[in-house]
């Protein structure tokens, strides 16, 4: 009897090993795959530093043909205003927008942040009516909306993406900024990069559009396409 029970003590030891040892394993596992999504997930910090250093003309890296508070410089006729548009970086660098070679929204103003960023211009006078930034992934689409219908007739937006853009875009969003004179913003997606320039009471669609789709093959930044740039000369509204 005592050698019997002795072999039944020793089963219960040698089963909680067994159990302790897999939990130990399921744990570890578990650690394991929170690091490895929060890496894919996130950039690193050295990522994130070499980007900014080749942003503002501090690295070997090529970098963008404008650093992060200034504007590419551009000549229009005496009827037009000049714009450059530039899109986020990932989630490292945000977008900016330009107006008359000067810098409208951006990091340095305090005014840019992740999702769409939006500047209205009179388009009679070029002057700055508002602007805005839109999280298009944590917070609610109405202000958007809001902001939308209350351009008026012969206004022009400007707008860029950063980060994420698409999330909480509706259908009814995306019809009020195609209504602008955007072809592209029906097929905006996770993480795409855009830019574009469009006008309240537009006839037809802008020739002041670039989209990037994200894409896992062919990203410049981890989980992010290439910034891309946009500049031009929009006409003055003259009726």
């Amino acid at each position: 009897m005592f050698r019997v029970g002795k072999t039944k003590m020793a089963i219960r030891s040698n089963f909680k090993g067994k159990v302790l040892w897999i939990m130990l394993v399921l744990v570890t596992a578990a650690v394991v795959m929170a690091l490895i999504l929060q890496k894919i997930s996130s950039p690193s910090k050295a990522f994130k530093e070499d980007l900014r250093r080749s942003l503002s003309g501090g690295s070997e890296t090529p970098k963008t043909s404008s650093k992060a508070g200034s504007c590419s410089i551009r000549d229009c006729p005496v009827d037009s205003f000049s714009f450059f548009i530039q899109s986020g970086a990932a989630n490292v660098v945000a977008a900016k927008i330009c107006l008359h070679n000067k810098l409208v929204l951006g990091t340095v103003l305090n005014n840019a942040g992740p999702g769409l960023n939006i500047v209205q211009m009179n388009g009679k006078t070029g002057e700055v009516m508002k602007t805005g930034s839109f999280n298009m992934y944590s917070d609610d689409v109405k202000p958007l909306i809001e902001f939308l219908k209350s351009i008026e007739t012969g206004n022009v937006l400007l707008m860029a993406s950063y980060d994420e853009p698409s999330t909480k875009l509706t259908e009814e969003a995306r019809q009020l900024i195609s209504e602008l004179g955007s072809s592209s913003v029906k097929s905006l997606g996770f993480r795409d990069n855009w830019v574009f320039v469009g006008g309240k009471g537009a006839s037809a669609q802008s020739n002041f559009e670039k989209y990037v789709k994200s894409d896992g093959a062919k990203n410049k930044y981890d989980g992010w396409p290439e910034i891309i740039e946009l500049q031009g000369c929009i006409p003055r509204k003259l009726d």
